[in-house]
């Protein structure tokens, strides 16, 4: 073996980085940096851009040793801070050994895990029968197959070789009592004895940042568990974008990315079935809601096409796998249900949506709104239904928002504006940290009303502010150069740095998505040829949809303005298609249909896009 010689002042050829307070210890090459190195060895670091420098979200301590301060890093934090160590992981290169302090990352965001439904005929894919067979002999000499067979004569069944490999075995030692295990068209399984009491599915919503999962108990239609947690997804970003371009920048990128897709599920998988006291191995059949690229990312398919012009799914119906195929902590031959998607950007969260919704049965002409940072529009009846995507950004998730978070404890999520003053809802009544979606559209559009922001987003003169809210005018200050509103003081008033704030920056990035969703939804009327009177109902959809406030949505333009009561939140209905396509195969079928019932309306090469999305940028007067 030949000695490897370090020189004076050589740079070390691995550097040792240990990870608090997990206290985890990794070597990697000088110059990565902390994000990338704790990336590569599953440490959660927070960031909504995949580490590209724009969130500002990837805040660590280093706790032992030095790290240059960057210039992200001055308009990140405070000199305090800079001293005591904080710095951007993601501009943080390790060139020493070093012990970092990661702060502990939100998996549990505040989610709606429920949402409107329909009563449905309860008929699921998957069923057990319990059969009870003779023995073989000299006389009957049938095989093993032909004999179960023969007691479910009513179907035409396909068997694989991983029942054949079993049946023999099972038989024999159930005394040819036994239950088939059937989805579909395929025999799954042979169980010993009688299990026909013990059937279960999940129906998961597989969304970018949070994926809720529900047991099911098919035999009764009863919900018996759900959970939420945060895709393990969220250190390549906020939007699916940045998670393509994750994969178009780095080979390993979608293996990584669809390895993390599968743990999530399965961790779910794991909580719910604990909490039912549910076997895992009685879970026959899976449907799984999501967006076309996190759909794609979990079963390993490329969704390179899908990120650029002329944006292309693999398919619009993905085939349907075996649980062991995506690694499901289930039975291991369970089917595996991807609900399909009319659009790149239309995915199988909103087919599942719109079956629940019942917008392709409903007489009343309906706008479906699922807002996020992929804003998923749909117009129509059960005559016609119209569908487009409106690129909104990531605003909604707190993300590009200087005191944005995540809607997690400490978020303040409501904001009241009175004479004199404000008063806020924080979740987890929490001191508040930080501003989720639904605090920064209610506190835009408090501050609409109340004239300190006018039509076009603009702080209005300090002057004005004291002649039209004297109690609330002392609350704009500046910050460096900009202007700012503070909702909170944190410490002393008049710490403007250290307080929750909303600085015109963040207006801005507001009236940016607002104007996409709403340009969006006025394409679709155009395209229709109605007004947005000619809309009985607005559905706001998934979970931020669910604690969005209907008059602030109206005073800053995101949906048309209508009587309050006709804007629903419709809660998380990607979630409720999905357990209605378990308990149902007419649902399922329905769910199918749609496909060739929604038109596709794309908005990218729309000459009148960008004079529409101009227009809408102001606030309504």
């Amino acid at each position: 073996m030949t000695a490897v010689v370090m020189t004076a002042g050589a740079a070390p050829a691995r550097v040792d980085l240990r990870f608090l307070p997990a206290g985890k210890q990794v070597r990697v090459p000088p110059g990565v940096t902390l994000f990338d190195a704790a990336s590569w060895n599953g440490i959660a670091i927070d960031s909504t851009c995949g580490g590209h420098g724009t969130c500002k979200k990837c805040k660590v301590r280093v706790a032992v040793g030095s790290v240059p301060v960057s210039a992200l890093d001055t308009r990140a934090f405070t000199a305090d801070e800079l001293r005591g160590g904080w710095r951007l992981a993601c501009r943080a290169q390790a060139d020493t050994d070093l012990e970092i302090e990661v702060p502990p990352l939100t998996t549990r965001p505040k989610a709606a895990t429920v949402g409107v439904g329909r009563q449905v005929i309860l008929r699921p894919a998957a069923q057990k029968r319990y059969l009870e067979l003779s023995e073989p002999t000299l006389a009957d000499q049938r095989s093993d197959l032909e004999r179960v067979l023969d007691g479910l004569d009513d179907l035409e069944l396909h068997v694989g070789i991983g029942v054949l490999r079993l049946l023999g075995r099972v038989l024999r030692a159930a005394d040819f009592r036994v239950t088939a295990v059937i989805v579909d068209d395929e025999l799954i399984d042979v169980q010993p004895g009688d299990t026909t009491g013990a059937l279960h599915g999940i129906a998961f919503d597989l969304g970018t940042t949070t994926v809720v999962a529900t047991l099911l108990d098919l035999t009764t239609g009863t919900p018996l568990a759900v959970a939420s947690t945060l895709n393990k997804q969220q250190p390549f970003g906020a939007d699916v974008i940045t998670r393509i371009s994750a994969t178009m920048l780095d080979p390993a990128a979608l293996a990584k990315l669809s390895r993390l897709a599968r743990q999530t599920l399965a961790e779910l998988t794991a909580e719910v079935c604990a909490e039912a006291g549910a076997d895992p191995a009685d879970i026959a059949e899976v449907a799984l809601a999501g967006n076309a690229t996190m759909t794609h990312l979990a079963l390993g398919v490329d969704p390179e096409p899908i990120g650029v012009a002329p944006f292309i799914m693999a398919a619009r119906q993905l085939p349907v796998v075996s649980a062991a195929e995506i690694d499901l902590p289930v039975h291991p031959r369970a089917r595996v249900f991807p609900f399909p998607a009319f659009g790149a950007y239309a995915g199988g969260d909103i087919t599942a949506g719109l079956l629940a919704a019942g917008m392709n049965s409903d007489a009343r002409t309906r706008l479906f709104i699922d807002v996020g940072t992929n804003c998923e529009i749909v117009l129509g009846n059960r005559d016609w239904l119209l569908a487009t995507a409106a690129p909104a950004g990531p605003a909604f998730e707190g993300a590009a928002i200087r005191c944005g978070m995540r809607a997690a404890d400490g978020a303040i999520e409501v904001v009241s504006f009175g004479a004199d003053g404000l008063s806020l809802q924080v979740i987890g009544g929490a001191e508040p940290a930080g501003l989720c979606g639904s605090g920064l559209v209610d506190a835009v559009a408090g501050l609409v009303r109340v004239g300190l922001l006018d039509r076009s987003g603009r702080f209005v003169p300090d002057e004005t502010a004291a002649a039209i809210a004297p109690g609330l005018a002392s609350r704009l200050c500046l910050l460096g150069q900009e202007r700012v509103f503070v909702l909170h003081w944190q410490g002393e008033p008049g710490d403007v740095a250290r307080s929750v704030y909303l600085s015109q920056r963040d207006v801005r990035e507001l009236q940016f998505a607002k104007a996409a969703i709403a340009t969006g939804w006025r394409v679709l009327l155009a395209e229709a040829g109605l007004d947005p009177g000619g809309v009985q109902q607005v559905l706001l959809a998934g979970s931020f949809g669910s604690y969005l406030s209907p008059a602030s949505a109206i005073a800053i333009g995101l949906v048309p303005r209508l009587p309050v009561v006709r804007i629903v939140s419709a809660g998380n209905v990607a979630g409720e298609g999905a357990k209605m396509a378990l308990l149902s195969v007419r649902e399922r079928a329905a769910a199918l249909a749609l496909l060739e019932e929604v038109r596709y309306v794309e908005l990218s090469d729309r000459a009148d896009f960008n004079d529409a999305f101009v227009e809408q940028l102001q606030f309504p007067a």
